[in-house]
This record gives C-alpha cells, structure tokens and sequence, in this order.
C-alpha cells in the first residue's frame, strides 16, 4: 500500500471558548474549556490515517502526561509514530481561543520538545521516507528538518507537499523541492506580499509562487474553496458545506490531510481537491481539531 509521511508536531490544545476574541490586556469569562490534541503536523496524520491512509508521523515527544495523550490519539485513529523521546524536554502545548459566535479562532503554540527536531531526525529515518508516496510537512518544527525532508524525498523521487504555516522566511531553494505548496489566504500574502482577497489576486500570488519553483499550488480559500493552479492548468474547487459550522481550528488541517490520502491513492487533482474539500467540509461542524477529523465512510457519503 502507498504510504504517506508526516513531519511536524503533537501539542496538547486547550482550547477556550468565549463570545469574542480578548483584546490585549483584557480579561474575559469564557464560556467553555477543553483539553484535546493538536499540531499541525499531528492533525494532519490523523487526517489522513481516519481518511483511510496508511500513514507515518515522525516527531519528538517529552516524557508526560501529553506525551501519553499522544500515543492514545494516534493509537485510534491508526497513525503510525515514528517519535524520538526527549526526556530533556516537554510535550508541546498550545492555547486556542474560539469565538463562539463564528467559530473564528487565535492560538499560540509551545512546541516544545518537537522544536529540537533536526535534520538528523530526518536522515535517521531516509529508507521510510524514500519508500512513501507522499512527504508532507509544515513549519512549526524547524525549517531545517523540513528541508532535509524535503530533500531526501526529492531525491528518492517521492511527492512533496510543504503546508506553509505558520508562514516563515525560508531558505533559498525549499520552495523548489515542493511538488505541492498548500498555504491559505494569510499565508499566500505573506509569502509572497501580494494581497489575497479575490480568486485573481489568487491566481496572481500563486503565480508569484510558481516563478520560484513550486510545482503547483493549492490554495484554502476559507468558505470559497481551494484554488490549484500549476504551469498548465488552473481549477477553482468549490468548499462542500457539511452542516452549521462550528470550529474552523482544524479545517486546513484537515483538508492537507485528505488532500494527502487521495494522491496517495492516485486520484487526479480535481478528485483530490473534492476529496480534501469534503474531508474538511465535515471538520468544520465539530469542535477541536484532531477530535473533529472525519472517518472514511463519512467522507465517501459527502462526496456521493
């Protein structure tokens, strides 16, 4: 079967809800609590793995509590840990507050442990990443590591797919060794400078993108889809509305998640974009985030 591997990050989320977002200096009384798992990288295996995929995670983890919450997770959903345990450190943690009118949300991440991730973690585990269908990673571990993953998938002649967040400076040449960009609209902007705030003015910065060497880009367009766009073709995939939306913390996640599976399986890109579209779209209407990911039946049930 063709596998996919994740690099990134598990934090602990705790996640607060309240009628609006605080603003510096202030103090609200939430309106709810909750204790869950997250990371971007660590979502986005759940993803994949609840989405069907056979997929392994290569992170650090600190001797804790987190650490167990961790394993129990990906122990459900069938992802598969690749971790390195760094006693010397801690599991990270993250603080999400959601509003609770419009699911909109601000976080802060410590990762803690997963921000000693190295090129040398990545080297240690060449022969699983030049064996997989897919790498992906994002960039809340260092760049470094996702470089050298980058690289040693390249190399081997595997897919690439490199979620840009949180945006970040990065080295000259990463950006070329990603058959796959997946920023949103923020990021896009960041990455490029260019503003983000029609479908052109998508198209213009994934052209930006495309001038410095990324094979295509697929950009999340909130409640307006995803925007793919390489050398010689451009498709605008509509988002596939599940229910009332209730927390969007995991929706990009979840769509890099089942965006991975279906070209682990050889679907085409307009497949793949609907597939990921669904798998998000369902996301969306629970809270949390790796809690809220979709099993395959659900999303097979969207699509038909």
């Amino acid at each position: 079967m063709a596998y996919i591997v994740n690099l990134g990050i598990f934090c602990a989320d705790c996640s607060f809800r309240t009628p609006r977002l605080p603003r510096i200096g202030e103090t609200l009384l939430g309106q709810g609590f909750a204790l869950g798992p997250g990371g971007k990288g660590s979502n986005q295996a759940v993803a994949s793995a609840m989405a069907g995929g056979e997929v392994h995670f290569i992170t650090r983890l600190g001797e804790d509590d987190f650490a167990v919450l961790a394993r129990g997770v990906w122990a459900r959903a069938g992802v598969i840990p690749e971790v390195t345990v760094d006693a010397a450190s801690f599991t990270g943690a993250a603080a999400i507050m959601v509003e609770a009118g419009s699911g909109n949300n601000a976080i802060i991440v410590t990762p803690g442990a997963a921000a000693r991730l190295s090129p040398a973690d990545l080297e240690a585990r060449a022969t699983l990443i030049e064996g997989a269908a897919i790498f992906m990673t994002q960039l809340e571990q260092p760049v470094e590591a996702a470089l050298r993953g980058l690289e040693i998938a390249r190399a081997a002649g595997v897919a690439t797919i490199l979620n840009p967040a949180p945006a970040t400076t990065l080295p000259d040449g990463m950006l070329a060794l990603c058959d796959y960009i997946t920023p949103n609209e923020t990021e896009a902007e960041l990455l490029t400078g260019l503003p983000v705030t029609t479908l052109a003015e998508a198209e213009a910065a994934a052209d930006a993108l495309l001038t410095r060497g990324v094979g295509a880009v697929v950009m999340t367009l909130g409640a307006n889809g995803a925007l793919y766009r390489d050398r010689s073709q451009s498709l605008h995939s509509p988002a596939l509305a599940a229910g009332p939306v209730t927390d969007t913390t995991g929706a990009g996640d979840a769509f890099n998640g089942g965006f991975a599976v279906a070209l682990a399986e050889g679907r085409p890109v307009a497949e793949a974009l609907r597939f990921a579209s669904a798998t998000a779209g369902i996301s969306v209407t629970r809270p949390g985030a790796a809690a809220a990911m979709p099993a395959r039946s659900e999303i097979d049930a969207l699509l038909s």
